[in-house]
């Protein structure tokens, strides 16, 4: 399916991007890991990659920092001569009510979870610009950015951003043949969902039609296809994977 692509998913260490690195591997995709964080996990997706028959290579880089972006894309270009896929996935949450929201963690989760994803989408769609095949930008967002949720404000303001980038890329990049969408997932079992309140979860959990919070590799499998030529005409989108929840 994604034989002979090249694909960049930043914060793949762990959680959702773990998934979607696993999952465009197996497919045939020859995926650079970006991290921040833990070499070790980073290392440990490539391994579990290669494990399976897929290729992969780890890159440190902070997607915040402008300047380290610019220089990694020009080193995947350099060394594999064209990049096809882009998963905008690296993000931060800091979940805080009206009142006790710090300007500190606003700016923190806006630098990542937007100005990152903004950054990223420009370096990229340059190089994807000058293949005749152009590419597929896939941005993670949430179901709280089409939403909102009580205590997530900032969250879901970062997240109904990426909504609206995404939208507006579409438009300006279609006709380089570049898609862009996005992915709104609902609850998903991460590192992050552990640190949740049991009863509030379970309460979440009754509105969800399908009974279950999602997994990691239900998110990365809306990511496959729309990384795919099945998606070939799919573009300025918001897909969820919610697992068809009542609000």
């Amino acid at each position: 399916m994604l034989k002979n692509k090249i694909a960049l998913i930043t914060g793949a260490g762990r959680g959702i991007g773990r998934a979607i690195a696993i999952a465009l591997a197996k497919e045939g995709a020859e995926v650079v890991i970006n991290y921040n964080g833990s070499e070790e996990r980073a290392k440990e997706v490539k391994q579990t990659i290669e494990e399976n028959g897929g290729k992969a290579s780890i890159y440190k880089c902070n997607v915040s920092d402008f300047a380290a972006c610019e220089a990694m894309i020009k080193d995947i270009v350099k060394e594999y001569g064209h990049l096809d896929i882009l998963v905008n996935n690296a993000g931060i949450e800091f979940n805080e009510l009206i009142g006790m929201i710090s300007r500190d963690n606003m700016e923190k989760m806006f630098n990542v979870n937007v100005f990152g994803a903004i950054e990223m989408l420009q370096t990229v769609s340059r190089v994807m610009a000058r293949n005749e095949k152009g590419g597929s930008i896939i941005n993670i967002s949430s179901m709280v950015g089409l939403r909102g949720n009580r205590g997530q404000l900032v969250y879901s303001a970062t997240k109904g951003a990426i909504i609206a980038l995404t939208k507006s890329a579409a438009k300006e990049l279609a006709d380089k043949n570049i898609r862009v969408n996005s992915i709104a997932p609902g609850i998903t079992q991460t590192a992050m969902m552990e640190q949740a309140d049991l009863d509030k979860l379970q309460d979440r959990i009754h509105n969800i039609c399908m009974g279950r919070i999602a997994q990691p590799r239900d998110i990365a499998g809306g990511c496959l296809l729309l990384a795919s030529d099945y998606a070939s005409y799919i573009s300025g989108q918001v897909l969820p994977v919610d697992g068809c929840t009542i609000m």
